[in-house]
């Protein structure tokens, strides 16, 4: 009998460059979102939301790349998820607040005081414990700043409405409602249509603003409605994912009996 222990298997080469290599994507992030404040600082807004877009490119793609090449066993001594974390904070919230400051979305009188809000309700946001769950969900309103300030360039509402539905959502981050982690679609549903066509609409999203961006000021009614339409869907599809967990999907006998007890 043979008692020498299995040999271990050292990764090649290639496989090493790939592992750190998406750390190094990761990083590439704090370099947009240093280039976003730049450009935010001399008025150049469409710039700055195409810089903001590049950092959440990435930001999604990092995370499949790090599983697909194992990044957190073979590229170890760096901590990704705090990297990662670091760089969502830059991009997700202090570049968008900067914009805030910046920009004639807000009354002149609540730029700073806002601006200090979202970042101060934001650190309480990304240092939770669960801010990411179990099952791969966000745990209160997950920061997209940048998506926000985006949608209140585009509408260009009154200055006092925008900053009534920033303090609402800075309110929700307080809320354990659970949202939909893009990048984790297999803890949306158990079907795989489902989890596909929720995916090709979040790309149709991103094409759809990036087709805003590269035609403004010329309106676009259709595509804004269809982002709007997104919005919807991904805060509805977050509300019934919180009320029937993964695995718990309501059959006719559940939906029956939950149509009787309000009736009563």
């Amino acid at each position: 009998m043979n008692n020498h222990p299995a040999s271990v298997v050292r990764p090649s080469l290639i496989q090493l460059l790939m592992a750190w290599s998406v750390h190094l994507v990761t990083a590439s992030g704090a370099v947009f979102g240093l280039f976003a404040l730049h450009a935010i600082h001399e008025g150049n807004w469409l710039i700055a939301f195409w810089l903001m877009s590049a950092a959440a490119i990435v930001d999604g793609i990092d995370g499949t790349l790090a599983r697909r090449f194992r990044t957190k066993s073979l590229a170890s001594k760096v901590d990704g998820a705090m990297l990662d974390n670091i760089i969502d904070y830059l991009n997700y919230v202090i570049v968008p607040a900067f914009f805030l400051m910046e920009a004639d979305l807000l009354p002149p009188a609540l730029r700073l005081p806002l601006a200090g809000l979202i970042a101060l309700c934001s650190s309480y946001q990304f240092s939770q414990i669960d801010a990411k769950t179990d099952d791969h969900f966000f745990k209160g309103f997950p920061s997209y700043w940048n998506v926000v300030v985006f949608y209140l360039f585009l509408w260009q509402l009154q200055p006092i409405h925008n900053a009534v539905i920033l303090g609402v959502l800075c309110i929700l981050i307080f809320v354990p409602i659970k949202y939909i982690y893009p990048s984790r679609l297999e803890y949306l549903s158990e079907k795989q249509i489902l989890r596909t066509g929720m995916l090709g609409l979040t790309l149709l999203w991103g094409v759809g603003s990036s087709w805003l961006l590269f035609q403004y000021p010329r309106p676009q009614q259709q595509v804004t409605i269809f982002l709007i339409a997104y919005m919807i869907l991904y805060i509805g599809a977050s509300i019934y994912r919180q009320i029937v967990p993964l695995g718990e999907e309501w059959d006719n006998e559940r939906l029956t009996g939950f149509i009787r007890s309000i009736r009563r």
